[in-house]
């Protein structure tokens, strides 16, 4: 049975036990309590709800919690812009939601979570040995899982994971990530009149020095030597696909979703229509306007690609272009680890990666003397100045020839002025020899 409540002598005041309890009303005449630890926070308490209700702002306490809002959010979210909410975003929401933000903050109400909890939530995801504790955690929990999936269809029990080392240190990136459905979630429940305030609107994110290896950070593309063997040596059956990576520097996600209505092989501007990708085993439209572009295709790819559609067993306008030998989307892990795997390292590229194929193509785009725009646009880049800092060690790095100011007459010719020093002022009023131009 209850404690009962005696009154103080602060209106509206009680205790119960150990604790204090304050009575009020909403402004709907409704009568509510909520408890207090101490005295002084009863009474701010008692303060602080007799203004909300004064000035219309009151919102009741809601006992719901950060998890279970946070897991029906997360399957209706569509985002606050004007491109929506992509199926994949939403597959790293409940992941990070799921595996960081819940076991942290999933027990605390909505309405009980200040910037201070998300503060602290950062400090946890950027504490190496509190990360590392927790990866041991969930690998011991999705071992379990398996487990009993594995005694319920009958198969072979899994082994139990090794004990990792304690320190896991997450990148500034990985913090920053981990944030984002936080921010996202408690954004949608002030929107929805469930708290009053964002409290992780204003979340400081931590900006901590790192130590890079200079080589390492850099993009790397194939030598020339390199892409030849890699191309002879590559499976046949796979081989025109790599040659239609190397020569346009689409995307791996890109390549795998073509259809072969987004291939104009005729006329004279043959080339790739970017359209779509499959990211995550989802077919989606690419991320940006920019990845919509039209990329230029070679005469002699072009009759490569006419006859691999001939010789196709999947040829229709909607059918993949590189399919897997039932027609279905090929695997990007299996391409990976089955056929690109074993031609790099054949071809002394064992570093090599897709994303290697568009460093590639940029390489030699710039080396042809293509501007930043144009291979910002032929890559399908957000802007100019992503691609110049990705790929500006590509560039000449030297000053490269002097100036020729193409002057009529040589500098000791020139009339002279008045005093030692000509400056700014002492040009005023003096014309340069006029020079021709020519209408092309």
């Amino acid at each position: 049975m209850a404690a009962p409540m005696v009154q103080t002598k602060h209106p509206g005041i009680y205790t119960r036990g150990s604790r204090f309890v304050v009575v009020y009303r909403d402004t709907s005449g409704r009568q509510r309590k909520e408890s207090a630890r101490t005295l002084t926070e009863a009474r701010k308490l008692k303060a602080s709800r007799a203004t909300d209700v004064d000035r219309g702002e009151f919102q009741a306490s809601s006992r719901l919690t950060f998890g279970d809002y946070g897991a029906e959010w997360v399957e209706r979210y569509q985002g606050n812009g004007r491109r929506g909410f992509r199926e994949s975003t939403r597959d790293d929401y409940r992941r990070l939601l799921r595996d960081a933000a819940i076991p942290f903050l999933g027990r605390k109400r909505l309405t009980a979570i200040t910037p201070k909890d998300v503060a602290d939530y950062i400090g946890w995801l950027c504490d190496a040995e509190a990360q590392g504790h927790h990866a041991q955690e969930l690998a011991v929990e999705r071992w379990r899982a398996s487990v009993e999936a594995a005694r319920a269809s009958g198969r072979e029990l899994p082994k139990q994971p090794k004990a990792r080392d304690r320190a896991r240190t997450l990148s500034d990136s990985t913090v920053r990530n981990c944030l984002n459905p936080v921010r996202s979630c408690l954004a949608t429940a002030k929107r929805e009149g469930l708290i009053r305030s964002n409290p992780a609107a204003d979340a400081a994110l931590p900006a901590r020095e790192t130590v890079e290896d200079e080589d390492g950070e850099r993009v790397r593309p194939f030598t020339g030597e390199q892409l030849d063997v890699f191309l002879r040596v590559v499976h046949p059956r796979h081989r025109l696909m790599f040659h239609v990576l190397a020569a346009t520097g689409l995307r791996i996600s890109e390549l795998l979703a073509l259809q072969w209505r987004h291939l104009r092989l005729d006329g004279s501007a043959p080339c790739v229509r970017v359209r779509r990708a499959i990211v995550r085993g989802r077919v989606q439209p690419p991320k940006s306007r920019h990845g919509r572009r039209d990329v230029p295709l070679s005469p002699a790819l072009v009759d490569e690609l006419r006859a691999a559609r001939k010789a196709s067993d999947w040829s229709g306008d909607e059918d993949l272009v590189f399919p897997s030998r039932e027609g279905t989307a090929q695997l990007m892990e299996n391409l990976r680890r089955r056929v690109l795997r074993p031609a790099t390292e054949e071809a002394g590229a064992s570093w090599a990666g897709f994303h290697t194929f568009r460093h590639t193509v940029a390489s030699r785009l710039f080396a042809e003397g293509r501007n930043v725009k144009q291979v910002q646009r032929w890559l399908g880049h957000h802007s100019p100045s992503f691609t110049l800092d990705t790929y500006v060690h590509l560039l000449e790095g030297d000053l490269g020839e002097p100036l020729d100011l193409g002057l009529a007459s040589p500098p000791e010719a020139l009339p002279r002025l008045e005093g030692e020093a000509v400056g700014a002022g002492a040009l005023r009023g003096f014309a340069p020899p006029s020079v021709a131009t020519t209408t092309t």
